[in-house]
């Protein structure tokens, strides 16, 4: 029989794979382009257009800095814990990230077990085979087109992805795509396969907003139900006061969305 304390912490350790997951769509940060296109338009000419669209921005971010909250909150058997970790990032034109430690709070089994792994699953991320092999492009995923949705904020194509293969790293679910800037606006996902037999039930939603002529993450949220123990998991990841070199007017801040 394994004894809870004993599946809390396999757990708490095999949570940042999923981690890793959330962070990938960070590489979708987009610059818009102006451009004639149909107003009828097939999953691959939509999918084809996010991708060259994607390309083009990747190569014109330039400098940026912003914070990242990182939170984890765990509730259920042996206990309720959570932990909080604050980083101030420096993203330099080209893909690389320095993080600064502001503060850290909370359940040191979850700062140092989680969100210090977390970090360093993103740097993970960072490089240039792992975001090849978890890009959003036909390569990785089956698209199809689930719909159109029009909201105060814009008009969006949804895209449904299915992965070709079972990574851990990518994500089965829904692409909501800007119908101006073809820029990923929001993801609906579950893991493509299951990271651990702790893990169940897992929901991802991540969200993104136009800065100037950038689309930036503002908000990742992940729900995992952890089996036999019953407990519940939820990571929270806000970007706050981005400051973009050339693009935002000195003094222009934003403040993450708060959760829908």
């Amino acid at each position: 029989m394994i004894r809870a304390p004993r599946c809390t912490r396999e757990y708490l350790s095999l949570v940042t794979l999923l981690l890793t997951l959330a962070l990938v769509p960070l590489y979708c940060a987009a610059h818009s382009r102006p451009q004639s296109v149909p107003q009828a338009l097939t999953a691959d000419q939509i999918v084809s257009e996010m991708v060259s669209r994607n390309k083009m921005r990747a190569a014109a971010l330039p400098d940026y800095s912003m914070r990242q909250i990182c939170s984890l909150q765990y509730r259920g058997f042996p206990s309720d814990r959570s932990g909080e970790m604050i980083l101030n990032v420096h993203y330099t034109a080209g893909g690389k990230k320095e993080y600064t430690l502001v503060s850290q709070s909370g359940s040191k089994l979850i700062v140092n077990r989680v969100l210090k792994r977390l970090l360093e699953s993103e740097q993970e991320a960072q490089s240039a085979k792992n975001r090849q092999e978890t890009a959003l492009t036909p390569d990785n995923y089956t698209f199809s087109l689930a719909g159109e949705k029009t909201t105060p904020q814009g008009r969006y194509y949804i895209l449904g992805a299915e992965p070709k293969i079972k990574n851990k790293l990518l994500f089965r679910g829904e692409v909501w795509v800007d119908a101006s800037d073809f820029a990923v606006a929001r993801i609906v996902a579950q893991p493509a396969k299951n990271p651990s037999f702790w893990i169940t039930d897992t929901h991802i939603e991540q969200q993104y907003e136009k800065f100037g002529s950038f689309w930036l993450p503002v908000q990742n949220q992940s729900t995992s139900r952890i089996r036999v123990v019953g407990g519940m998991a939820t990571l929270l990841i806000q970007y706050k006061d981005y400051s973009i070199a050339g693009n935002l007017k000195p003094g222009m801040q934003h403040q993450a969305a708060t959760a829908q």
